[in-house]
């Protein structure tokens, strides 16, 4: 299994440690960059998807329309980047254009400055 930058794969991310965390099997966009991912770096920096769509939500959220093996319109949730073990990526459902991921590193700068 080898994950790119730009790839959203479903994952496991249970168990989460608190509840403001996202949790379940789920969606997520790869957003390390592929020096790392290509590597044999253990971890994968990673922004959850979420089919709970929130409009007007920017820079918090970005919307993904639904595209190959991603079944539903989703919301990328920008708050909650973080960090998985790559033993957590089951499958892979579709990549963003270079476009969309441009925003998303946009609106991340935007949450962050």
């Amino acid at each position: 299994m080898m994950v790119s930058r730009g790839d959203i794969w479903l994952v496991n991310l249970n168990p989460i440690k608190k509840k403001n965390e996202m949790g379940k099997v789920r969606p997520v966009v790869v957003y390390q960059n592929d020096e790392l991912n290509h590597g044999d770096y253990p971890t994968t920096i990673v922004i959850p998807l979420s089919t709970h769509l929130v409009y007007e939500a920017e820079p918090l959220r970005m919307r993904v329309d639904k595209r190959d093996k991603l079944k539903e319109d989703s919301d990328i949730v920008i708050t909650q980047i973080r960090s998985i073990d790559n033993d957590r990526f089951i499958e892979k459902l579709s990549t963003l254009t270079n476009n969309e991921m441009q925003k998303v590193k946009e609106l991340f700068d935007e949450i962050i400055q």
